[in-house]
């Protein structure tokens, strides 16, 4: 069902925008958390829905906040067992045909630090590399494609970051879509995959689990 929704709402179809909150099972045992749309949330746990709404009206914030006050997202975290690093930006990108923009070399090594990391959120993760920078992509939440980039120090402010998220979409299966997630306060981030052509959707906070 959050796969539904995700993918409507990549798709620019949204959830109504009438202040109420969704609580949908966890897709997986590894995915928690919450994605917060215009004046809707989606609480995807496997905790009591009634603990969830109650949690919810009791955060110090207005209805519309309130899935995303970190009053509840700390209880939620402590019911939970697990813990949340920040709550992202979430964005998306439909797929573009033809090749990427730039020449990508595959990464063998699974021990790749960035593979590494991304091995502990996502499913068939890939990797490719290109002078200065690194782009993987795999399957997160709910199983939706998820991109992440970096770039070296020496190697940013020349387009390359927007080089590689833009790959990102010309890779992807016809007609899916794939999802990016940024720090508000990294501007930069943000910039560079809205230049890229991806679009914001909402919020998300990810509860994981402790070990991870």
């Amino acid at each position: 069902m959050l796969k539904t929704i995700l993918d409507a709402a990549a798709a620019g179809r949204f959830p109504a925008p009438d202040g109420s909150v969704t609580v949908l099972p966890q897709p997986s045992p590894r995915d928690a958390g919450v994605v917060a749309f215009s004046a809707h949330a989606v609480v995807f746990t496997d905790q009591d829905p009634e603990w969830v709404r109650a949690a919810v009206a009791a955060a110090p914030a207005d209805v519309f906040a309130a899935p995303m006050n970190p009053h509840f997202l700390a209880g939620f975290a402590d019911r939970t067992g697990r813990r949340m690093d920040t709550i992202d930006l979430l964005s998306a990108g439909s797929r573009l045909p033809g090749e990427p923009p730039l020449p990508l070399t595959p990464v063998a090594d699974r021990d790749h630090p960035r593979l590494v990391r991304a091995l502990a959120y996502r499913e068939d993760v890939r990797a490719w590399t290109a002078p200065g920078g690194v782009l993987i992509l795999g399957r997160g939440v709910a199983g939706r494609w998820e991109c992440a980039v970096e770039v070296s120090p020496e190697a940013r402010g020349k387009g390359l970051g927007r080089a590689l998220a833009l790959s990102a979409r010309h890779l992807l299966p016809e007609g899916d879509h794939v999802w990016a997630q940024q720090a508000p306060g990294n501007v930069n981030s943000v910039r560079t995959f809205q230049s890229a052509g991806f679009r914001p959707i909402g919020s998300e906070a990810l509860l994981i689990p402790r070990q991870a």
